[in-house]
Parts: C-alpha cells; sequence; structure tokens
C-alpha cells in the first residue's frame, strides 16, 4: 500500500483526521506535514512527520517521492475570517497550494482529497436546503478560493484523470484542535467558556442559523468519500454533506442542560456576521446519501455531551 501525505496536518481537520487514518492503516503509512512542527509527545509525532510549505511545489513533490505516496489529503489553507483580513495570503496558500498539490498529484499519479465549504455559496444562491448544484456567488476571499478550488479539481480530473475529491463542509466542531480562524468558531469557543467562565459572548446573533458538524462525522465523511468506488461518483469534488443545524441561541440552551447557570450574550461582529448571512441557512446533502452512502452519526445533543465531557477532561475542570 502506498503512503497517505497529509498537508495542512496540525489544524482542526488534520489533528483528528491524521490518528483515524493511522489507525486504519497503520501508523507508518499516514504521513503528517505542516508549516509547523508537532510539538514533542503530542499525537500527531506518534508518526512520519515531514515539514511541507503548500507554497513550495519542490517541498511538496519531496515529501512524495520520499515516502511513495499515493494519497494527498490536502488540508493547508487559510479560513474564512483570517481570508478577509489577509486576501492576498489568502489566495497564495488556498489556489496556489492547491495548484501546486494538483500538479503534483498529476506528476506522480496520487489521488486527493480537498475540503471545499458553505463558503462556496453566496447571498444570491437559495438560503434554505441549497441544492448540490446551484448559483455560486460567493463575496468573501475564501469562499472565492472554494470555489475555484472545485472548479480546478474537477479540471484535473476530467483533463489528466487526477482522482481528486471533495466535500463542502458546514461550520466544524471540536474538543481536540482550538478554533482556527473560521466564522464558526463561536461553535466552539461556546463550550470552552461554558466550562471555564458558566458564560460566553457570541460574535454572532442569537438567530444566525447554519449548518455544523462534529468533527468525527467531518473526519468519517472525508475517510469514506476517499474508499468510496469512484465509478460511482458523479459530483467528485464538491459533495454538500451536513449533520446538524442549529443557532447560538440554540446551541446554548442545549449547554444549559447540563450547566444549569450557564449564560450567553452577544457582541455582534460585523465583519463574521455578514460572512455568516451570505451563507446558506441548510444544505441539502441528499447527492452524497445517494452516491456513496454519507450518514452522520452525531446531532446536537449527542455533541453537546460528549464535548463537554471531552473538554471537562481536557481541561482539568470538575464535573
Amino acid at each position: 500500500m502506498k503512503r497517505i501525505l497529509v498537508t495542512g496536518a496540525l489544524g482542526q481537520i488534520g489533528s483528528e483526521l491524521v490518528p483515524a487514518l493511522r489507525e486504519r492503516y497503520g501508523e507508518d503509512h499516514v504521513v503528517a506535514s505542516d508549516i509547523r512542527m508537532p510539538a514533542a509527545g503530542s499525537a500527531l509525532s506518534n508518526g512520519p512527520f515531514h515539514h511541507v510549505d503548500c507554497t513550495s511545489q519542490r517541498q511538496i513533490q519531496e515529501a512524495v517521492r520520499r515516502f511513495e505516496v499515493g494519497t494527498i489529503y490536502h488540508l493547508a489553507s487559510l479560513l474564512s475570517a483570517v481570508a478577509e483580513e489577509r486576501p492576498q495570503t489568502a489566495w497564495d496558500v488556498n489556489m496556489g497550494g492547491l495548484y501546486r498539490v494538483l500538479e503534483v498529484a498529476r506528476e506522480n499519479s496520487c489521488a486527493v482529497f480537498v475540503p471545499s465549504s458553505i463558503g462556496a455559496f453566496g447571498p444570491s444562491t437559495p438560503k434554505d436546503d441549497t441544492p448540490q448544484e446551484t448559483l455560486q456567488r460567493p463575496t468573501t476571499m475564501y469562499g472565492v478560493t472554494k470555489v475555484a478550488g472545485e472548479l480546478l479539481c474537477d479540471y484535473y480530473h476530467t483533463r489528466f484523470g487526477v482522482d481528486s475529491r471533495g466535500l463542502r463542509y458546514p461550520g466544524l466542531i471540536s474538543y481536540v484542535a482550538p478554533p482556527g480562524g473560521g466564522t464558526t468558531d463561536y461553535a466552539v469557543e461556546i463550550y470552552y467558556d461554558a466550562i471555564e467562565h458558566g458564560r460566553y459572548s457570541c460574535f454572532l446573533g442569537p438567530n444566525t442559523r447554519l449548518d455544523m458538524m462534529y468533527m468525527p462525522d467531518a473526519v468519517k465523511a472525508a475517510i469514506d468519500l476517499m474508499e468510496a468506488d469512484g465509478a460511482r461518483l458523479e459530483h467528485r469534488n464538491a459533495f454538500n454533506v451536513a449533520a446538524m443545524n442549529f443557532t447560538p441561541e440554540e446551541v446554548a440552551a442545549e449547554i444549559a442542560k447540563h450547566i444549569p447557570e450557564f449564560t450567553i450574550s452577544y457582541t455582534v461582529d460585523p465583519v463574521r456576521q455578514g460572512i455568516a448571512d451570505s451563507w446558506p441557512n441548510s444544505i441539502d446533502d441528499t447527492t452524497a446519501r445517494e452516491e456513496w452512502g454519507w450518514s452522520p452519526s452525531h446531532d446536537l445533543e449527542s455533541m453537546t455531551s460528549d464535548m463537554l465531557e471531552q473538554l471537562r477532561r481536557k481541561l482539568g475542570a470538575a464535573g
């Protein structure tokens, strides 16, 4: 079996995807890579690691050839809020990095997984039950790079035969890695602050409705898609996937079932609120369910229970 390379492995998805891949395929068969080095004793240090800056095609090529890589999970990117602060850098990293990964994949016959996002949609997209194929006119640099990335992956598949696949992730929630500059970071921060302070000030308004997903489901979706029979995949690079749907007010109410004294207030950040308002309220993932059997395992209730349990353990907080 050829090895798997994960770029951006120290990010929110990579921190949980790498251990899951190593458990499934063996530690030696999964190479973690990032522009940063993992902390000594961290989970990602229990297997091969290679320093890779994805804006350098030479470094990607070196890692692929040195470790005899057959599949690349390309996660390195700037997220939505950070990308709005640094749009030129976001283009260089998100698009430049993806182009170089696809070129290396073309030259070395690698399969490629690339995450897209609900950020690929825009204010003119249907807001409710957003279909698989619809109008995409995002108004953020992050969204622009995601749409362009979807099209570039499609091009490399149809033009060069690269086995490229991808998902449009909703907001992702994890207790393993801290938030990385996304518009949906509130849905992670709220659990930390609930345990540590018993209160949270949210940067989105109380009725901002978005699709969300617990990280174990996000990891499962990526692996399931890459293991799916390619002959059944009609859409390949931009599958809508959904799991749960809620507002800040609703997740706060669910937390209060476990921490009755918990309170939430709102100090709306106009930039991130504007980004959230440009995204769909909910998306339709029927295509993913039909083409490769997508089905999430977690809802708001089960996720909240597990998040609080795991974070109490992580933070050393009392019951």
